[in-house]
């Protein structure tokens, strides 16, 4: 089987994934928050698993789905971010770390995502 070839959004997303477990982890056991910290783990991990899942896509539509769906779940991982903020179970300093990735990765899939809507619609 042939190695895949690089790709910046899977890193970038598989990252942010690991960093999003590690705040899940600090706020569990530093900060005893469950709720929330459970709804970031569960849309935070989910932008890198729906991106790797587009490397499978059955077509162009199928692509754009998956990336779709990854894009929704960055949006949803800012509101949480939002909310620790307010409720200050996470810093500025953190907050504004977490949302400069989180901000790349939604633009890098918005791109992404138009980019592959203009090829479809040429063909």
């Amino acid at each position: 089987m042939m190695p895949r070839k690089e790709n910046v959004v899977q890193i970038k997303t598989e990252a942010y994934g690991d960093r999003i477990i590690k705040l899940y982890q600090y706020l569990i056991t530093e900060k005893n928050e469950r709720v929330m910290s459970t709804q970031i783990l569960r849309s935070g991990t989910s932008i890198g698993a729906n991106t790797s899942e587009s490397r499978n896509a059955q077509g162009g539509k199928d692509f754009i789905h998956k990336l779709s769906l990854a894009l929704k779940e960055a949006d949803e991982t800012e509101f949480w971010l939002k909310k620790l903020l307010k409720g200050q179970y996470i810093s500025e300093v953190g907050y504004e770390s977490m949302h400069k990735d989180n901000e790349e990765i939604i633009c890098l899939l918005t791109s992404i995502i138009k980019t592959m809507k203009k090829k479809i619609n040429e063909r």
